[in-house]
């Protein structure tokens, strides 16, 4: 079994996954793009995290396309991508649980003023908060997908107020107004880029938090400082940007309401993601359906 693996990886991270794809498969073989090149028509699938534009061409035996990563946003941007492959997106077990860890931190430091005594030692300001209950806060998670549920049950597991929204389920501005803080985990696409506007905003109780774990083509940044600048917003929790790395001048690292993590909030764990990836291959060239198919016209 031959098997494409390119995508953005430092040497270190390729590293790693070939051998934790080794461990799950030690019958395949692994190819770089100029390895598979050499033979292009036994290729059989290919394992990718945002590869160059172009890269999957030219493979007349690709049976699918496996991303190791959960966002394929950029894949579906490639317009020479094969359409008639089957394309799957990562769900890794892991990965699902780091997010829901990330996305209770972030809840629990807003829910007791963690980032405002923060910003109060950077002052020299000795001054205590108000100490909420976790119950006495409404959650709102944007995307009930396999990230969004499993930061959901979490939540609730800890007594937080919590409701999911989808794209295609009730109107948002309802459930904005009561929300005290929003977690961002909707996928990116046509419909939702941008959504995180002055409008958007705007609907949220006077103070709220947000927490961007998604896309940061999801926010408008000059709509966000405009809300944070004003109080309307009280804190931001940005892991995604527009442009990664953030350039060094973005107000983001400056302003005293926004918590800038660099992408970090939840990795793709090779040690689990790997079983998962060969297992879909493995589901594709037994002529079976894999598991988490992408619909491209809905681009999720």
């Amino acid at each position: 079994m031959k098997l494409l693996l390119c995508g953005d990886f430092d040497a270190g991270e390729e590293a790693q996954w070939r051998l934790a794809l080794a461990a799950a498969a030690p019958q395949a073989r692994f190819l770089s793009l100029d390895e598979a090149r050499a033979d292009p028509a036994a290729v059989q699938a290919a394992l990718v995290a945002n590869p160059p534009p172009g890269s999957l061409q030219g493979f007349p035996g690709l049976r699918l396309i496996q991303s190791l990563w959960a966002g394929v946003d950029r894949l579906l941007a490639d317009t020479s991508l094969p359409s008639g492959v089957p394309l799957a997106r990562m769900v890794d077990p892991a990965m699902n649980a780091a997010m829901a860890e990330t996305a209770l931190w972030a809840t629990l430091a807003l829910q007791r003023d963690f980032f405002a005594y923060a910003r109060n030692q950077r002052a020299g300001v000795w001054r205590t908060h108000d100490q909420r209950r976790a119950q006495d806060l409404r959650v709102l998670v944007l995307g009930q997908g396999q990230m969004g549920t499993a930061a959901a049950a979490s939540l609730a597991r800890q007594g937080y107020q919590t409701r999911g929204w989808r794209r295609d389920g009730v109107a948002l501005v309802p459930l904005l107004a009561t929300s005290d803080v929003v977690i961002n985990l909707l996928p990116l696409t046509a419909a939702t880029r941008g959504l995180i506007d002055a409008a958007f905003l705007s609907a949220l109780p006077f103070g709220a938090g947000l927490v961007n774990l998604a896309r940061g083509a999801h926010v408008v940044d000059a709509d966000l400082l405009a809300a944070l600048d004003s109080g309307q917003l009280g804190h931001a929790v940005l892991d995604v940007f527009h442009t990664e790395p953030l350039p060094s001048g973005h107000p983001f690292w400056q302003h005293p309401r926004v918590t800038v993590l660099p992408h970090a909030a939840a990795f793709t764990d090779p040690r689990s993601a790997a079983a998962v990836a060969m297992a879909n291959v493995q589901a594709a060239l037994r002529g079976e359906m894999p598991a988490h198919l992408v619909e491209r016209g809905r681009g999720y």
